[in-house]
Parts: structure tokens; C-alpha cells; sequence
């Protein structure tokens, strides 16, 4: 049987070290998926709980040299900790630099334009700098030594290695130096020594470090806010008495207060009171929506007026709330099918460039400057630490995490971030109507009323179909709401099947049918009525005919209204190049009057849930990449087949398993804001990618020419990751 877990995994520091992990575990037999996110320092792991168990693939990864646990922890605890390993690496860094100060001032000395510095002669003696250079190589740069080790133990090479090396080297080299001419340190001069190289490299690694853990905090600002959204307490009603209780021990059937201005704790059922909410967290809409007896309202919503008596309906981890978290969340710890791009050079990366720094060593020390070790040596350091792979593997995971917890904010949930991928390459997009391009609802959109007043009409048909649970008949009993105050008695209710209804109201016979009904029973029905009957039908109505005491009373029409925002959604995805296509399980003068509606040229009717499906996959045939767009219930089939299964949610019903992303309002033009955040999104991971490796293609040879200090490579690799976080970021401001 399948079971997934999620991994808080530490000990983390570059793009290889989640490679190692995803490799070492997906080795194990009975693991079917594994997915680490180096962004989030978290890992979702699928397996056979029949042939291994949790703990043997957490043993397995902490075996490699890495920190990994179940992750349990709420978002407040992890921001905690991150905020605390921050703090470590701030002072860390501020001690580093406050020894690596005298060094960089001891390098004016060999340059000739900064004769004009004074520097004093205790900066540049070799035993001075090699008395504080320790600290800064052993003590600060311990850890890189420790992963290092882990990484090499383990069969494979990672970013501390390349750190190590080089500086190491650098020391190493510098202190033979420092002690095999004790009896020349009159004349420090007389030494080319790398101290300042070691202590510059750490330094500007742990400056990169800081900037990056700085600027990854911000990548998950989208999740952060949902959280808190998340009220910790309610105000539990029990035998008319208030008390505070903590929200996880609410269960449904519970009664709680939700007072103005507060913040709706858990999902409910409005019981009494009447009030304005703040719906935007799920909509994305900022207008306030009217909740009274009989409403659902949502966790994380804002009452803004008025005091609500709510009856429970979910635990806090079944909210609404708790399910977007939970989607975003799946979102973010999974990976972009082009990440496998990354994986694959950072895989081999490390071992290319200790080659390629060996070739450097005998290339300078053999042909270029023939017996020049410091010189070669130099060369080599500059080449190990410029090649660091980090800035590769942030490229996609940032973008990410920044693009799906953008399209959260919207009311757009991605189940997985490879659909951030898919969705973008899309070029059919295939609508289901009811529900999609239309309210999914029948409203009354016509009447037509004769010798009655409009007053005592409504009265009496609202009476009639307050005895039916009928769609059609909801919509008049809405519409005669709207109209009058309150509807008398129905008796002898009589429901005709195929046809209508018809019962006694104040002593009259009330009949609400079809038009053949009507025509069956030869009953009257005035010319000009009959006019309006047919032009409705050709609108593709549902048209109910009314008669009261056998005479003619007038006209319903009804309706599965567009919603608004449809027709300007399928004209974007037009303009995008998207061919739009409709299927519908209603009849073709329906199906027609809707596409009219709406500018849809290509409408298939009458189509069963199996055919959409079937009709998919001809498409897919044809190499096309398909969207489809439905409700989740009947194009389930349709939804799963497809490339990108888009489903329309109403606020409640979010997690909609069948699609591959859920719209949440349920609103069209959504749907074409979806398509330009994934755009959006791989535009900005292609962006990160030509950083990334032209940074690399670029720097290498610069380094292996002599064209680039080892100081200067250490700062500009570290930056090089920065500016990767920096590109994601700009996602936050997406125009949508």
C-alpha cells in the first residue's frame, strides 16, 4: 500500500546535495517518488509501507550525511528556526569579516597605486596572519569541512568540497610558506603568501550564505500568510455561556460566536445573525459577501459587521484554509520536470571542474610559468571556487515556490509544480458549460405575465413550487422571493412527471408546466404568448407556462445563466492563440445559444462524461497539449485524461482530487491568469538558467587565465546565487 511523508531534511547547502539525497533513497527498494526541495529544506517521499517503512528511508538519509526527521513541525516552529540559523550565520559572517579585515588591508601593500595607505607592519607578518586565519579555516569553516567529509564518504562531491579544497590549499600552502622561511619573516615582503584568500573565499561564502537565507524567506511569503490567516482560538457557546477554546479541539456540531471584526475560526454554518465577510482569501476578490442563516462561512475569513452564532462543520485540518495550505505546500516541495535539467549537470558538476582545475595546475605550472607553484596554485583555487553549482540549483525551485504561492494569492491552487511547466505549453483549451462557462444554476432570466397583477402571479406560483425540489422550480421560488413577502398555502399537490406541477392556492387551481403539457391538454394560449414562447426556446430557456383556473396566466423562462466573466475570458484565450472548444452533456440549441453567448466557434453537444475523454485524447494524438476545464463532478474522466485538469472550485469545494489545479471562485478569466503565471513562471526559470551557466561558461575560463583573484571569485559566486533569488522574487509582481 502507498503511503507519502514529508521530510524536514538539514545539513542542506547546494543544488547537489538534494541531488544525493533524491539518489540514495530512490535506490531503496519499495520507494516509488522522492522530492527534495533545497529552498524549503524539505523532502515528500512515496513508498510501499509493505516492503519498508518511514524510519529506514530517514536512517538512509541521515547515513549520507544529512539531518532528516518527520516533519511535524507547524510553520510558526520552522520560521523559528529559521529566523535562529540566520542569527548563527549573521555572527558567524561578523566575525569572519572582523578577522578578515587586517588581511585586506595587508593587500595594499603589493599594489604600487595604493603606496599612499599606510599599513601596518603587523598586518603583513606571515606568523600575524597565520594566528588569524585559524579561527576563520577551522573554527568558522569547520562545517564546510564536516559536509565535505559526509559528501566524500558517501560517494559523491558537493559545493563544500570545492570550498575545501581551495582553501585549503590556500592555507595549507601559505602556512609551509610561513614556516619554512621562519628566517626571512624580517622581510615579509619577500613571500607571496594566500592567507587572505582562505579567510576572503569563507567570508564572502558566508556573506552569499546570509543574503540567500535572507532572500529565500521571502520566497514563501505566500504560504507564511496563510498561516496566518489560521486563528488560534474561537468562542465556544455551550448552555448559554461563552468561553474561549482552542480551535483544534472544536468538532463539528459545536456552536461558536464569531463577533465583528474577527476573524472566522473554522469552517460553519451561519445559525443566527446576519453580517458582511471577507471573503478575499479564497476569491481573491476584495468585495465583502452577505452571510446569513443557512450560509457557509470560512476559516480565515473576516466578519466585518455584526455578530454570527455558527454551527460547525469541519475540524480544523478539514478547513478549507487548511486544504489551500495543504495544496501549496505539495506545490512547493515538488519539482518542475525541467529541474531534471539541473539535477543531471549538478550530478556531474563538481567532478568536471576538480578535472578541469587539475588541467588548470599543469597548464600554468608546466607551460605557462613553468615552476611558478604559487602562481599555479592561484590559477586553481580561483577555478574551484567559481564553479559552485548553487546558482543551477535554485534556478527552478525559487521560481517555484514564488510563482505558486503568487497564483495562491489569486485564488489559483497547483497541485504539483510540474504543471506550472505543463500548463504554460498548452494549446487546446476544452470548456465544460455547466458550471464553467456558466453559473451551473437555472435563474429565472424572463416572464411574461397576463390579466393578473404581477403580485398576485408570483404569489401564486411561488406557493406551487415551494412544494418541489425541482432546479427549475428553486429558481422561480427565488425570483417570487425577490418579489413578495410571503406565500399562502398549497394543497392538493400534484406533480405531473415529464410535465410540471399544479395545486390549490387561496381556492384556485394553479398548473405550472411545459409547453406541451399545454399542448397535449389543448389548453388556450393567447398568440402573442405563443410569439415569446418561441423566441425563448430559441434562446435555449427552459419556458414554464402558468394557467390559474384554466386560464392563461403568462410566462417563466428560465436559464443556466453565463457568468460574467466568461465571454472576456475565451476572447484571452483566443488572443493567446488557445483553441477554445466546448462539450456539453445538454442538447445542441443550448449548447448553440451558450457558445453565441459567448464566442465560442467549435461546440460539440450531447457528449457523455466518456466521450469528452475519448475526444481528449484525439487531440493528444494529434500532439497537441490539452486543458481541460470543467467542475470536477461529471468531466472527472476528462480532467484526469487530459494534460492539465483545471477544476472549478466554489470556496468549499477546493481539493477537487481529479484536477490538477483548482480555481477556487470558480471564475474563467482565473483560468487564463493560471496560463500567464506558468508563463511567467518558466520565463523567469529560463532566465536563471542562462544566468546560471553563463555565469559558469564565462567565469571558468576567466578564472583558469588568471583573469579573476580567488577573492573576487568567492564574491562573485556567492552573489551569483543571490541574484537567482533575486530574478524569482520578481515574480511577486506578475501582472495578471
Amino acid at each position: 500500500m502507498k503511503e507519502t511523508n514529508h521530510l524536514e531534511i538539514r545539513g542542506m547547502h547546494c543544488a547537489a546535495c538534494a541531488t544525493r539525497i533524491e539518489k540514495a533513497v530512490s535506490k531503496i527498494d519499495g520507494v516509488e517518488e522522492i522530492h527534495v526541495n533545497l529552498t524549503t529544506e524539505k523532502g515528500r517521499v512515496t513508498f510501499s509501507n509493505t516492503k519498508i517503512n518511514i524510519n529506514e528511508i530517514i536512517k538512509k538519509i541521515n547515513t549520507i550525511g544529512f539531518d532528516a526527521e518527520i516533519d511535524r513541525k507547524n510553520n510558526l516552529q520552522s520560521e523559528m528556526e529559521k529566523h535562529r540559523a540566520i542569527t548563527v550565520l549573521k555572527w558567524q559572517f561578523f566575525v569572519s569579516a572582523l578577522l578578515t579585515f587586517p588581511l585586506a588591508w595587508a593587500m595594499f601593500s603589493h599594489f604600487s597605486w595604493a603606496s599612499f595607505i599606510t599599513v601596518p607592519e603587523v598586518f603583513i607578518n606571515p606568523l600575524f596572519q597565520f594566528a588569524i586565519t585559524i579561527p576563520i579555516q577551522f573554527i568558522i569553516g569547520y562545517q564546510f569541512y564536516e559536509r565535505a567529509w559526509k559528501s566524500l564518504k558517501s560517494g559523491s562531491a558537493n559545493m563544500d568540497v570545492l570550498v575545501i579544497l581551495s582553501t585549503s590549499a590556500a592555507f595549507f600552502y601559505s602556512h609551509y610558506l610561513t614556516f619554512t622561511h621562519l628566517n626571512t619573516l624580517e622581510r615579509p615582503h619577500s613571500i607571496v603568501l594566500f592567507y587572505e584568500t582562505s579567510a576572503f573565499i569563507i567570508t564572502f561564502i558566508l556573506l552569499g550564505k546570509l543574503l540567500e537565507a535572507r532572500t529565500k524567506m521571502r520566497t514563501t511569503e505566500a504560504i507564511k500568510k496563510l498561516y496566518q490567516l489560521q486563528a488560534k482560538t474561537a468562542t465556544l457557546y455551550l448552555n448559554g455561556k461563552e468561553s474561549q477554546s482552542p480551535v483544534y479541539k472544536l468538532s463539528p456540531g459545536n456552536v461558536i460566536i464569531v463577533k465583528s471584526g474577527e476573524k472566522v475560526p473554522i469552517d460553519g454554518q451561519v445559525i443566527e445573525g446576519n453580517s458582511m465577510i471577507d471573503e478575499s482569501l479564497l476569491t481573491g476578490e476584495s468585495a465583502a459577501i452577505e452571510k446569513g442563516i443557512g450560509h457557509h462561512v470560512y476559516a480565515g475569513t473576516i466578519n466585518q459587521n455584526g455578530t454570527l452564532k455558527i454551527k460547525v462543520t469541519k475540524r480544523d485540518s478539514e478547513t478549507t484554509l487548511s486544504q489551500i495550505i495543504r495544496i501549496v505546500e505539495e506545490a512547493q516541495s515538488s519539482k518542475a520536470p525541467i529541474q531534471h535539467i539541473a539535477d543531471k549537470v549538478t550530478g556531474i558538476f563538481v567532478p568536471i571542474i576538480i578535472v578541469i582545475s587539475m588541467l588548470t595546475f599543469v597548464l600554468w605550472y608546466v607551460m605557462i610559468q613553468p615552476g611558478q607553484l604559487s602562481e599555479a596554485l592561484e590559477k586553481v583555487i580561483a577555478v574551484l571556487i567559481i564553479a559552485c553549482p548553487c546558482a543551477l540549483g535554485l534556478a527552478t525551485p525559487t521560481s517555484v515556490m514564488v510563482g505558486s504561492g503568487r497564483a495562491a494569492q489569486t485564488g489559483i491552487l497547483f497541485k504539483e509544480g510540474k504543471y506550472l511547466e505543463v500548463l504554460g505549453k498548452s494549446n487546446v483549451v476544452i470548456l465544460d458549460k455547466t458550471g464553467t462557462i456558466t453559473k451551473g444554476e437555472p435563474q429565472v432570466t424572463d416572464m411574461y405575465v397576463e390579466s393578473f397583477s404581477e403580485s398576485d402571479f408570483f404569489e401564486m406560483i411561488g406557493a406551487v413550487e415551494g412544494a418541489s425540489g425541482h432546479p427549475v422550480a428553486k429558481a422561480i421560488v427565488k425570483e417570487s422571493k425577490k418579489r413578495v413577502f410571503h406565500f399562502p398555502s398549497a394543497s392538493e399537490v400534484l406533480t405531473i412527471p415529464g410535465y410540471g406541477i399544479k395545486a390549490f392556492v387561496k381556492g384556485k387551481e394553479v398548473l405550472i408546466s411545459n409547453p406541451s403539457y399545454f399542448i397535449k391538454n389543448k389548453l388556450y394560449v393567447p398568440s402573442r404568448a405563443d410569439k415569446e414562447i418561441k423566441r425563448f426556446e430559441q434562446e435555449g430557456k427552459t419556458v414554464m407556462l402558468v394557467a390559474i383556473n384554466a386560464r392563461f396566466a403568462g410566462i417563466i423562462a428560465v436559464a443556466d445563466e453565463v457568468k460574467q466573466s466568461s465571454k472576456s475570458a475565451i476572447t484571452r484565450l483566443k488572443q493567446m492563440g488557445m483553441d477554445v472548444i466546448m462539450l456539453t452533456g445538454d442538447n445542441e440549441k443550448i449548447a448553440l445559444s451558450i457558445a453565441k453567448k459567448t464566442g465560442i466557434e467549435k461546440v460539440q453537444a450531447n457528449i457523455t462524461p466518456q466521450k469528452k475523454a475519448e475526444i481528449i485524447q484525439s487531440f493528444q494524438d494529434e500532439g497537441k497539449h490539452v486543458v481541460m476545464v470543467g467542475d470536477g463532478i461529471n468531466d472527472a474522466p476528462a480532467l484526469t485524461v487530459a494534460d492539465v485538469g483545471i477544476a472549478m472550485g466554489t470556496g468549499s469545494d477546493i481539493a477537487i482530487e481529479s484536477g490538477d489545479i483548482t480555481v477556487i471562485k470558480g471564475d474563467l478569466s482565473k483560468v487564463v491568469d493560471a496560463i500567464k503565471i506558468s508563463k511567467a513562471t518558466m520565463t523567469n526559470i529560463r532566465k536563471n538558467f542562462v544566468w546560471a551557466f553563463l555565469y559558469n561558461m564565462i567565469s571558468i575560463p576567466f578564472a583558469m587565465f588568471g583573469l579573476l583573484a580567488p577573492w573576487l571569485a568567492g564574491a562573485v559566486m556567492a552573489f551569483s546565487s543571490v541574484s537567482v533569488v533575486l530574478n524569482s522574487l520578481r515574480l511577486q509582481k506578475t501582472r495578471i
